[in-house]
């Protein structure tokens, strides 16, 4: 599955809100209407919104091009826009991590002229895609190593080909168990208030014809009770260097009750996602949207008008409830700031 993909024209994305009613796709043509996506979430998933970042300040560099900009005005051009997709979302670490990887390689190729530049810029981005998909891949062959034949396992929102360039972190393992042959029973969170579970997980999964029964947030403590899940594996949007992780709202619910029952619980995550330039998840910014998700569905009311609403899209797991982190570059295991800074090639700062 290509869940974004960029063109001579325009960046090509699946827009997520739309399913699973009908798969449709969302044409931008200039980088804010990428940046619009990924504030509205018709892209969303911490890999895919860095794939979506890069693949939009290709645009904003091919247009200055076009336009025959000076070099000079072009590299403003590419600022304005990595201002902007950096508005978006605050996050996903991937999405800023995209966009310095980026603004490095323009540094790198600066005088070269344009065309050069735009053409060092559209291959940068395009190899941010390919890896993403890459390093997925293996993270599923480490993680399905960890899940045994009959297992029962709880996903919760969506880490997949939708959330990623393409095969999935927490879904990739999923993915790669299946395909090894593995019998195994998904247990798929529905994920409010915006049922990324309900809507995508489960879509993927029936897709896959991978075995799955989709259930309400607050029903993973009665199964886990019941014996009926043997195995917890999400995705992340930012690891701290102790290892703390940044989820979808409701992981760290998950998580506890994991530990109360005495059920692994693992994190799948590329390197993007770790950040270890902050110590831990108190210094992760943590985005707070609109009422409206949770007040309304679908056009329609479900609670009074005027009552006070939170609505954070994230929460962060602390480091001792998370069993191990499922990365491209193997398992990585307790005490996370010191195997985390050894994996990940730098110093944890004092």
């Amino acid at each position: 599955m290509e869940t974004i993909t960029l063109t001579e024209s325009l960046v090509r994305l699946i827009d997520q809100r739309k399913l699973p009613a009908e798969l449709t796709y969302l044409e931008c043509e200039h980088y804010r209407e990428v940046a619009q996506a990924i504030k509205d979430m018709a892209v969303r998933g911490a890999p895919a919104i860095g794939v979506a970042a890069a693949f939009g300040l290709v645009q904003a560099v091919r247009q200055a091009v076009q336009r025959e900009l000076p070099e000079a005005e072009l590299v403003r051009c590419f600022q304005e826009a990595a201002d902007t997709l950096a508005a978006t979302r605050p996050t996903a670490v991937n999405l800023f991590w995209a966009i310095e990887r980026m603004t490095a390689k323009l540094r790198s190729v600066r005088g070269k002229g344009g065309d050069r530049i735009l053409k060092a810029l559209e291959a940068e981005a395009r190899s941010i895609q390919a890896e993403d998909v890459a390093m997925n891949r293996r993270i599923g062959e480490y993680g399905a190593r960890l899940i045994k034949d009959g297992w029962g396992v709880l996903t919760h929102c969506n880490a997949g080909a939708l959330a990623t360039a393409g095969y999935g972190t927490a879904l990739g393992v999923i993915r790669a168990a299946h395909e090894s042959g593995k019998s195994i029973h998904v247990y798929v969170d529905e994920t409010r208030p915006l049922l990324q579970g309900a809507r995508l997980t489960a879509w993927e999964m029936v897709q896959e014809g991978i075995p799955a029964t989709l259930i309400t947030d607050n029903m993973a403590g009665h199964f886990m009770q019941r014996g009926k899940i043997n195995f917890v594996v999400v995705g992340a949007d930012r690891i701290a260097a102790n290892g703390d992780v940044a989820n979808k709202i409701g992981t760290y619910t998950v998580a506890v009750l994991a530990r109360e029952h005495g059920i692994p619980f693992y994190v799948a995550a590329p390197s993007s996602t770790v950040d270890l330039k902050l110590k831990t998840g108190a210094d992760i910014p943590i985005e707070e949207r609109s009422p409206s998700e949770v007040t309304a569905w679908g056009g329609k009311a479900v609670a009074p008008e005027g009552i006070a609403v939170a609505n954070p899209a994230f929460d962060v797991t602390p480091a001792r409830l998370v069993t191990g982190i499922i990365t491209d570059r193997g398992i990585i295991y307790p005490p996370y700031d010191v195997n985390l800074a050894r994996a990940f090639g730098a110093a944890k700062e004092a």
